[in-house]
């Protein structure tokens, strides 16, 4: 535990570094994934690992927490205890076909309990997440209509099949088309300096990790070279 909560701290300190303005932790080498509720043990963890990043980065730079595979609750208990300020939700409105097999979003009990014990917690909602299938027929606008209209999450990601797995830009855009004007549409996935300009076509914001780690692999460390050259080219576009 304290090899990761070490790592975890030295990450987020090369990010910050590199001029990263957010940090979102998340459980990834958690695998596999539960599918809906973690153990105790995974929370502990967790808050020990987000309290070291918050120490890192800092109270100018926003923390996110996105407890895989999806449990919400537990996430927004960890944001309540560590002051961050989002979390990030992969089921959250509908039915999605995961590899830990159906997943079924339960927004109201989310963000009733967000308003309980985390008021101010945003909360980040994908909408056809990855490494996930959606029911047939399902449609995007109308899925992401939903996610924010009655499940009433404050922003939309979009990511492509996989980690590391740039989004289909065209779905993107529809679902853009299904949300209320103003509402923040996030690329979860797949974003690079090369295809960063196209992504902000249709996106407001980008959650980037596989593109900016040693070798573009998502288990392995942040490259501060990487990490600087995303950063610069964010710059360009004014996101920062």
């Amino acid at each position: 535990m304290d090899q990761v909560v070490e790592t975890a701290a030295s990450d987020a300190r090369a990010l910050v570094e590199a001029g990263f303005p957010a940090l979102m932790v998340e459980n990834f080498g958690d695998v596999p994934f539960y599918p809906d509720v973690v153990p105790p043990e995974t929370v502990s963890a967790m808050t020990l690992a987000m309290a070291a990043v918050s120490d890192v980065a800092g109270a100018g730079v926003p923390l996110g927490v996105n407890v895989l595979r999806n449990d919400a609750s537990a996430a927004l208990a960890i944001a309540a205890t560590t002051g961050a300020a989002l979390i990030r939700v992969n089921i959250f409105t509908g039915t999605m076909y995961t590899d830990q097999g159906p997943i079924v979003g339960r927004a109201a009990e989310v963000v009733r309990k967000r308003d309980a014990i985390a008021p101010g917690v945003e909360i980040w909602a994908d909408v056809l997440v990855k490494h996930a299938t959606a029911p047939p027929g399902l449609d995007p606008a109308q899925a992401a209509e939903d996610t924010v209209v009655r499940g009433l999450a404050d922003a939309v990601i979009v990511s492509g099949t996989g980690t590391g797995t740039e989004p289909d830009l065209d779905e993107a855009r529809a679902i853009r088309g299904g949300i209320p004007e103003g509402t923040r549409v996030v690329v979860g996935s797949g974003a690079t300096v090369q295809n960063l300009e196209r992504l902000l076509d249709v996106a407001d914001t980008v959650i980037v990790g596989s593109s900016i780690k040693e070798g573009g692999d998502a288990e392995r460390r942040p490259d501060p070279e990487r990490a600087a050259s995303f950063v610069a080219k964010a710059a360009e576009r004014g996101m920062l």
